[in-house]
């Protein structure tokens, strides 16, 4: 008991709503434990509880369960997350079945919808107690920057010597190619440069053996 869930409405009746949980017996919902009326073949975020017959039940009024304020979290701890709801600053989250906490849009470099479960990282616990999320792991290491700029080399000599991704990329697009956010492209996309591997133009990036290779070929 105790978990939070993205379930599917199968029932509405007289006494309330009946969801899918996966077991032989449908989850009652009754209606006072509605935050808004359910209606069969919706999907909804519920929270199971016992009721005072020890009976296990379900409740969409999320806000009555789940904590504004987290308590035992720590910055970069990995955490399970349930995408509960859209706002105008991003995506929110329940925390490990228990707090909330926000993903930024502005931060985000891959899609996520509603109900949706993904593993995520504590990034920052703001004065007033409240948390902000993250998909990637904080503090990429100088390895992982190194693995990511690897790939990158991996790419462009599987195309040639040339890719259509330069640190002028929209987000989405860097994370859909390699799995990491903009941040962290941009500096393996820095060592390369540094390390005169490729370089940068305005299409994209070409290795330095491409470029020469042309240079010699004329």
């Amino acid at each position: 008991m105790g978990q939070v869930a993205w379930l599917k409405v199968v029932d509405v009746n007289d006494l309330g709503a009946f969801v899918d949980w996966g077991l032989s017996k449908d989850l009652f919902i009754p209606f006072a434990e509605q935050q808004h009326p359910l209606r069969s073949g919706s999907f909804t975020v519920v929270k199971i509880y016992l009721d005072n017959q020890g009976r296990p039940a379900g409740s969409t009024r999320i806000d009555h369960w789940i904590e504004d304020t987290a308590t035992g979290l720590s910055i970069g701890q990995e955490v399970t997350l349930l995408i509960a709801e859209q706002t105008d600053l991003g995506f929110k989250a329940i925390i490990n079945d228990q707090f909330w906490g926000l993903l930024y849009s502005n931060e985000l470099h891959r899609r996520v919808r509603k109900g949706q479960v993904v593993e995520g990282y504590i990034q920052r616990i703001r004065d007033d107690g409240k948390i902000d999320l993250t998909l990637n792991q904080p503090g990429f290491s100088a390895s992982k920057i190194d693995a990511v700029a690897r790939a990158i080399e991996n790419n462009l000599h599987a195309n040639s010597g040339f890719l259509a991704l330069n640190d002028k990329s929209p987000p989405p697009v860097i994370y859909a190619a390699f799995g990491v956010s903009k941040k962290v492209f941009k500096q393996a996309v820095g060592a390369l440069y540094k390390a005169r591997k490729i370089t940068i133009e305005p299409g994209g990036l070409r290795s330095s053996a491409s470029s020469q290779d042309s240079a010699d070929a004329t």
